[in-house]
């Protein structure tokens, strides 16, 4: 049963808590939307499809957002715990740090509990439907939008130009101009027109467009060779009106939530990812093993051409023969030699990059997964770095806890980012680099515990000073008056 203490701890942290997470939500939104926002633009798309999107996008950000939130919150209600002499009193009572922080630390406990939960079972869902709308919008055409003077691509199969467009819909248009795009194997098409007019369809599938007093300009070489195109000439037709329906249910009837990639890792959950981990493994086994042959065989191959000393008979023979040969035929044989180094030092390139593709690409897997359980226990690191951090600075607010939290945010990013490019790149080992900014993080915070538990004036100006005096001193210019001396 909760206590009245632990009720007002708690009520203390979640303050700040839920603050703290929404804006750190908005902000991260934010810098997506900024990142993604020119496939958004021109494509057509409604409002309800873009914030539908920004909700799949933003769910996946929360296993990140929250390890902060909960850094910041337990500084800043520590924070203010310590500012308004709060711990003191507890302490004066006789209750210890450690009963202040146990309730908070069951509720971090949970939140990571939640965390593992929440990015096992929902976030690889969003993922998918994230990836998949960001795949289609990508491949989706940009929606119709006429510019009068200006070539427009955006009707599939059609190059069109407007000269004039006017109405209250913009429905009439001069100096029109449609070409028809065509293979070898089709007739060249392009109709130019003084005026026009957009009609409404029957099929809403279809733009309708009817065009006056113009001419269609066709040839009637598809399929024949550039000898005869060149010789048979253009036919013209001239026409008072002429009735065009264009194809834009590609445009129009595209699906921006059709699930066409299904098998990303990060789709998967941690016991599925093993299963993929496990396959991974045996795949890079046999590559390996094929490169290593391959590699192999080709070296030997050059080496017993390049090296004839390994046969001692054949060794004087050759040498005489190379000696011997004519000019030309002596070039010939080292050009060979040196096509045979060209192609072994290619095959070599290749065979890197493919092995470094397989290396980054389990890495990535193995990281993905390890870090479903890693994020989970960066919380409890966390709180304990702002717990004891907030009960030695004893500031709450917005002000230097939020500058520390930031800081020691980014260096964990940093590393974050750091080893993972290595793991990426064959220098660590996956697991380890998953789990490594933990490792670093965690003697830091037992540390700030130990010192929040003893009272350590850790951010006193005045005990640096001190520490530093005599080494300032030597430096500071005596200022005692001469006559007392």
């Amino acid at each position: 049963m909760l206590k009245i203490l632990d009720r007002y701890i708690i009520k203390t942290f979640f303050g700040p808590f839920f603050f703290i997470f929404s804006v750190l939500f908005f902000i991260f939104i934010v810098n997506i939307i900024w990142v993604q926002l020119g496939q958004f633009m021109g494509k057509g798309l409604s409002y309800w499809q873009i914030l539908k999107l920004l909700f799949y996008l933003g769910v996946n950000v929360i296993s990140m957002v929250l390890p902060l939130t909960i850094l910041l919150a337990s500084i800043m209600s520590f924070g203010e715990f310590g500012e308004r002499y709060e711990l003191a009193a507890m302490k004066a009572a006789g209750i210890p740090l450690t009963r202040v922080m146990t309730p908070l630390l069951g509720i971090t406990t949970i939140l990571a509990i939640m965390l593992f939960f929440f990015s096992n079972n929902i976030i690889p869902d969003f993922q998918r439907k994230a990836k998949n709308m960001l795949f289609n919008i990508a491949q989706t055409k940009p929606a119709i939008n006429f510019t009068p003077g200006q070539f427009i691509d955006q009707i599939p199969g059609y190059l069109v130009k407007f000269d004039k467009i006017y109405g209250e819909n913009g429905e009439n248009i001069e100096g029109v101009f449609v070409h028809k795009k065509a293979n070898t194997y089709e007739n060249q098409q392009s109709v130019v027109a003084e005026k026009g007019k957009f009609v409404p369809a029957a099929n809403k599938n279809f733009l309708k467009l009817v065009l006056y007093n113009g001419y269609v300009f066709e040839d009637n070489f598809a399929g024949k060779g550039e000898d005869v195109r060149k010789k048979q000439p253009d036919q013209a037709i001239k026409f008072d009106t002429l009735v065009n329906h264009f194809d834009i249910s590609e445009l129009i009837n595209k699906a921006i939530e059709k699930e066409q990639i299904t098998d990303d890792y990060r789709f998967q959950t941690y016991n599925e990812l093993n299963k993929t981990i496990a396959v991974s493994k045996k795949e890079n086994a046999l590559f390996f093993k094929s490169i290593g042959s391959d590699v192999l065989n080709q070296t030997n191959s050059v080496v017993a051409y390049m090296d004839q000393a390994n046969k001692p008979k054949v060794a004087p023979k050759a040498q005489i023969k190379l000696d011997t040969v004519k000019s030309d035929k002596k070039l010939e044989m080292i050009y060979s030699s040196y096509n045979r180094l060209e192609n072994l030092k290619s095959t070599l390139e290749v065979k890197k990059n493919e092995f470094s593709t397989n290396v980054k690409y389990f890495s990535k897997i193995v990281i993905y997964q390890q870090r479903y359980i890693s994020y989970s226990v960066t919380c409890l690191i966390f709180f304990l770095i702002g717990a004891s951090l907030g009960s030695i600075i004893r500031k709450g607010g917005m002000g230097l806890p939020v500058i520390i939290a930031i800081v020691i945010f980014i260096i964990f990013y940093v590393i974050n980012v750091g080893v993972e490019n290595m793991s990426w790149s064959g220098k660590m080992n996956p697991y380890l680099a998953a789990w490594l900014p933990n490792f670093i993080l965690f003697p830091f915070g037992v540390w700030m515990t130990y010192k929040a538990l003893t009272d350590s004036q850790l951010f006193d100006a005045e005990k640096y000073k001190v520490l530093f005096k005599p080494i300032t001193k030597r430096f500071s210019k005596n200022k005692e008056h001469k006559r007392y001396q």
